[in-house]
């Protein structure tokens, strides 16, 4: 039968029904869901109103996530669902929609933090002071010392370095561009949505 998005059908607002005087029409017309799941990437290209194209991705694994407070965006994979404000099934079934809290992979930010700061993460820490030091000019050892007056990491954030999985939310619309982007939580969203989750597993 179709997805309609008309209210010629509906009642109005005094509960009369209206007399129909024309069937459907394509510009009111709408589409099944998406529901992306994670897996292999599959995206299917849709052609919509004025020749327009959509992305609708079908499966996605990975996508660009942004780290707000340092200014850097890595590609790195998407791992889990973990929080969804609007639905629980869309956790369970592990579904990428706009605004989903995800874990994602933090390898590339931690790379990203060794290379940028010239200091180990998490439980690296130990291992890595031991290694020998490679030799540095002192332009590089002043910048890196000035890199590091000011590299105060977040504990909750370090907590999940230390784990291996960041919390991130999508930002991007999986259904409509074929992407999963997001940024990386931090401050104070990180604490409310840490808070959230903890208290869906109870």
């Amino acid at each position: 039968m179709g997805i309609s998005r008309d209210s010629r059908h509906k009642r109005s607002a005094t509960g009369a029904k209206r007399a129909q005087y024309r069937k459907k029409r394509k510009f009111e017309l709408g589409r099944p869901p998406a529901s992306t799941k994670l897996g292999g990437r599959r995206i299917h290209v849709v052609r919509v109103r004025g020749g327009n194209v959509k992305h609708r991705a079908l499966r996605l694994e990975a996508g660009n996530f942004s780290w707000g407070s340092e200014g850097v965006a890595r590609k790195t994979r998407v791992l889990t669902v973990v929080y969804n404000a609007s639905n629980n099934e869309l956790v369970r079934t592990n579904t990428l929609v706009k605004g989903a809290v995800v874990q994602i992979d933090a390898t590339p930010f931690r790379q990203w933090h060794e290379s940028h700061y010239d200091s180990s993460l998490g439980k690296k820490k130990a291992a890595t002071e031991e290694v020998a030091e490679t030799k540095k000019s002192n332009s590089v050892q002043n910048k890196l010392a000035a890199r590091q007056s000011g590299a105060a990491l977040d504990p909750l954030l370090n907590d999940q370095f230390n784990a291996g999985r960041l919390y991130a939310v999508i930002a991007s619309r999986p259904g409509q561009s074929g992407r999963c982007d997001g940024y990386i939580l931090e401050g104070r969203e990180l604490e409310f949505y840490v808070k959230k989750i903890k208290s869906k597993k109870h």
